[in-house]
């Protein structure tokens, strides 16, 4: 099991959270986390994305009066 302090919204303060047993095989990385004073669950979500990049702005064009 893995142990890390967060901020809890239900105890209002920073205590520790312990990942539970993970069925799905994801041992100590597993998502979910689990209060030890209250028992409510957060999952913890990594997201990875891939940048978009960017597109230089054309030069605007212009013409004499």
């Amino acid at each position: 099991m893995s142990d890390r302090e967060l901020y809890c919204d239900s105890c209002e303060g920073v205590v520790l959270f312990e990942t539970p047993f993970c069925g799905d095989g994801h041992g100590a990385d597993c998502p979910e986390l689990v209060c030890t004073g209250c028992g409510a669950a957060m999952l913890v979500a990594m997201i990875a994305f891939r940048p978009t990049r960017r597109r230089a702005p054309r030069p605007s064009h212009r013409h004499a009066a």
